[in-house]
């Protein structure tokens, strides 16, 4: 892949290996990130990592493997061709065809790699793949992915430096031991690179964190996820909200102020439907913006109940599923977030109709009181015209068996609840609950579902009961969104999934507007085990990379602000508690020191002089205990030579500078005897330089036995 212009040096060989490396893996990491987003076709996904492999190999077995130059130009102006083809007929978008061509200009210049500006083009590359995956995914695995792309990429370009600055030299070093350079410098460079990744990883955040955000729009909100939004369209066919019920992909994460228990059971509105043409439900009602005051839509007030009313307040984190749906919990009252409009249709369902801001996290407020059943039984059965409009049509062919199974399933019950909720109970008693749907949908649907196949999902036994109410002339529709899922404790919010998609009914009873009924039988539940718990917190870490880094915006910055502010003062206030609680004990405790005192003062006084002669000790152990062990070697010089000359020695300058005969701090032994011109001192501290110097430096016993005699030599010469 790469050419060596200087072979002799071991250090310049070394250098290009490791970049050849880290280069490839530069790539691979890039494509691995890019793969690991799902946005890629598996076909794409097993060649290109079979070709990106079969490089690897290449660079294990030092085989070259590269295309000749001259297949470049006529491999690029195919892919070419092809490129129009994948855009038009295949991929038939934009941002996948350009990823194909990506992925193949990379491949190919992988492969015939041969200059400068062919590493650079490839460096490049890898960084377009990694933009393309910060596109295509918010999952908070891709800051894994970022920081070892990040890790890779500083010692590719750490290494390019290197071979550019070694490139432009006119004078080199000299050669040095091979492997041991390749090792300091593998060495060097995975001590280093990490730090500067961390350096940069905690430098970004910062600015990220601080600098002010205006808006939460990801990019992600351009790949489309037809698949959920679908379901919760105006126009929805038998058979689609059960294809979403397959996935267990995440759709949104719901919290409930103050629930830390996850005591809530509630359903979650999306869309709601009432025309029905044995097949199909649609909506025709018109939508209308909804009024905002401060910052907050106010939804039209519902007829006036005489329930009492129950308001909860929670925050949605949705994922990107390209739904305009807002999901709420009946009955919305507002609704809150980052959004310029907000529109109505005359059914309740709430709609997001500005792309500019797609649905990602919102606040509202609910009243999710219901009537009791004895409150419901008495309720008038006349209906206002709007209702009898729309939600009592009837599809134009309806088998009359339908008709025959209400009245007959009615027959004991005298009121429109009652009836309501016979319907109910019998779908869930005597019909079973399954996702195995039929490959192609019948043209009487209810009627197959009713009296032969007697199971289905819940948007068969909705569309059944919904129909089965209008036969006994009670308005009712379907709803559909989301049940709600699994709770997690880490985070205190509900995980709703694409499996919790469901369809419900709603009939309308006057004076209390419309009532929620669900026939559909409870489904299998999901067994616990040590994995669900594990995947629970990663949950928490993906609900926090979506909360704070994904939709990050100005407001997350006020209430980071107010929550920085709020720990600050409250520390502050812990603080002075607790220095206030300690001066108060100390002051208890200097009183009850003085009453001691006052009461025994010898006593105290004794043990005081004692604490204190204690301390002084205490200050000078270091220097007692010196003293006493340079007594103690010096009464034993024979024991320690080396030691004990040195102390005697040092006794012997003492004595002479008191006659005025210093020594030098320069000046060796020898040199201080030659400087002495008073032969009575001379003789004797002659002597004793040569018995110190061989006690100091050779380990006599008997030169440095022999030393006290000496010392006690100069000391009487001293005296006299």
């Amino acid at each position: 892949m790469i050419t060596t212009s200087q072979p002799t040096n071991p250090l310049w060989a070394a250098v290009e290996r490791y970049f050849e490396v880290a280069l490839y893996l530069l790539v691979f990491v890039g494509f691995a990130t890019l793969a690991s987003t799902g946005g890629l076709e598996p076909i794409t996904v097993v060649l290109v990592s079979g070709a990106l492999l079969f490089r690897g190999y290449g660079l294990v077995s030092r085989r070259p493997l590269l295309l000749p130059e001259r297949w470049t130009t006529p491999l690029t102006l195919a892919y070419a061709l092809f490129y129009l083809a994948d855009y038009f007929l295949i991929s038939r978008t934009f941002l996948y065809a350009t990823v194909h061509l990506v992925l193949f200009v990379m491949l190919v210049r992988l492969f015939s790699a041969r200059r400068d500006r062919d590493f650079y083009f490839l460096a490049v590359l890898s960084f377009l793949m990694l933009l393309a995956a910060s596109v295509l995914t918010v999952d908070s695995t891709f800051v894994f992915a970022f920081a070892s792309f990040m890790l890779v990429g500083v010692i590719t370009f750490i290494l390019m430096e290197m071979r550019s600055s070694s490139a432009r030299a006119t004078v080199h070093a000299r050669p040095l031991a091979g492997a041991n350079i390749a090792r300091q410098m593998g060495f060097w460079l995975s001590a280093a690179s990490p730090s500067f990744v961390l350096f940069m990883l905690v430098a970004g955040a910062a600015i990220f964190f601080v600098l002010p955000r205006f808006s939460s729009t990801y990019l992600s909100t351009y790949v489309s996820n037809g698949g959920i939004a679908t379901g919760f369209s105006d126009h929805v066919q038998l058979g689609q909200l059960g294809a979403i019920q397959q996935s267990s992909s995440l759709v949104m994460h719901i919290q409930i102020d103050g629930d830390q228990h996850g005591t809530y059971d509630l359903k979650w509105r999306g869309v709601t439907l009432n025309l029905f043409d044995g097949t199909s439900w649609s909506n025709p009602h018109e939508q209308h913006f909804v009024r905002r005051v401060g910052g907050r839509f106010i939804f039209p007030a519902q007829p006036s109940s005489p329930v009492t009313p129950t308001i909860i307040h929670y925050r949605v984190l949705m994922e990107p599923v390209a739904s305009s749906v807002f999901f709420l919990a009946p009955t919305a009252l507002t609704l809150e977030g980052n959004y310029q409009v907000v529109s109505m249709d005359g059914a309740g369902a709430v709609f997001d109709p500005d792309p500019e801001h797609p649905v990602n996290g919102y606040e509202a407020r609910s009243n999710i009181a219901i009537p009791t059943p004895a409150e419901l039984r008495v309720a008038s059965p006349e209906y206002p015209p709007e209702v009898l409009l729309n939600d009592l049509q009837m599809p134009g062919t309806l088998d009359p068996r339908i008709t025959g199974l209400a009245e007959q399933i009615t027959s004991s019950e005298n009121n429109n609840y009652d009836k309501a909720a016979a319907i109910e109970r019998y779908l869930r008693t005597n019909f079973k609950y399954t996702l195995q749907l039929p490959r192609t949908l019948n043209r009487d649907p209810l009627a197959t579902f009713l009296f032969e196949r007697k199971q289905g999902h819940c948007e068969y036994f909705a569309s059944s009961m919904a129909v089965m109410l209008r036969t006994l002339g009670i308005p009712s529709r379907v709803v559909n969104g989301f049940r709600t899922g699994e709770f997690n404790d880490l985070t205190s919010q509900y995980l709703v999934r694409a499996s919790n998609a469901h369809s419900w009914v709603e009939a309308y009873f006057a004076g209390y507007g419309w009532i929620s009924f669900d026939p559909t039988p409870a489904a299998p539940g999901a067994a616990h085990s040590t994995w669900n718990r594990a995947m629970l917190y990663v949950d928490a870490m993906a609900s926090f990379w979506r909360e704070w880094i994904i939709n990050y915006d100005l407001s997350h910055q006020h209430a980071l602000g107010r929550q920085a502010t709020q720990s600050a003062l409250d520390w502050l206030r812990h603080a002075q508690l607790w220095m206030r609680n300690a001066y108060d004990a100390l002051v208890k405790a200097a009183m009850r020191s003085q009453q001691t005192v006052s009461d025994a003062p010898l006593r105290w006084g004794i043990g005081g002089f004692g604490a204190v002669a204690l301390l002084i000790l205490g200050s000078y152990a270091q220097r007692i205990w010196r003293a006493i062990s340079t007594r103690r070697t010096a009464a034993r010089p024979q024991r320690y030579p080396s030691t004990a000359a040195t102390i005697w020695y040092q006794r012997s300058l003492r004595v002479l500078a008191k006659r005025g005969l210093r020594k030098a701090p320069a000046q060796t032994p020898e040199e201080f005897l030659r400087s002495i011109s008073d032969t009575r001192v001379y003789k004797p501290l002659s002597r004793l330089t040569e018995h110190y110097e061989r006690a100091r430096f050779n380990g006599s016993a008997q030169d440095a036995a022999l030393l006290p005699e000496l010392f006690e030599e100069l000391v009487n010469l001293h005296r006299s």
